[in-house]
């Protein structure tokens, strides 16, 4: 993971920035249905945000994530899914972009990210499990872990 040289005025321009959209990425995920964790993301690419997601479930079906157990019913789809695929349905392309996401990614989220060409990922919670992480740094993705609050 990057370690922030804020001497330099660029990356502290940019870690500005990777804040204010982390801070929209978690606004974001308020539109999520579920009960156990909302995530957000958004990709951005040249300072312009070309897609968004947060978790819940398929267009077209009920939204609610969780069964009568409380456990995620195995359909929901990832905030860093549901943007991807969103973007893949647009005339935008995520190579070289930044992915900013309330949780750091899965395994299968990151897959995903590595074949979307996106470089950079933000994320501010760390999910328990970093199979996700683990693979991005192989993917020589660059990643960053901002706490926000």
């Amino acid at each position: 993971m990057s370690k922030d040289n804020s001497l330099h005025p660029y990356n502290e321009k940019q870690t500005e920035y990777d804040k204010r959209y982390l801070e929209m990425a978690q606004i974001w995920a308020k539109n999520s249905y579920c009960k156990r964790r909302q995530v957000g993301a958004l990709i951005v690419k040249k300072k312009m945000i070309i897609s968004d997601g947060y978790n819940g479930t398929p267009s077209g079906f009920e939204n609610v994530c969780e069964d009568e157990n409380s456990k995620t019913k195995p359909y929901v789809l990832h905030a860093e899914a549901n943007a991807i695929t969103k973007v893949a349905k647009s005339n935008n392309s995520s190579e070289d972009a930044t992915l900013y996401v309330t949780t750091s990614p899965c395994l299968e989220c990151s897959k995903l990210i590595i074949q979307a060409g996106i470089k950079r990922v933000v994320f501010s919670d760390k999910y328990r499990i970093e199979d996700g992480l683990r693979l991005l740094e192989r993917a020589n993705i660059e990643i960053k872990h901002i706490e926000l609050w």
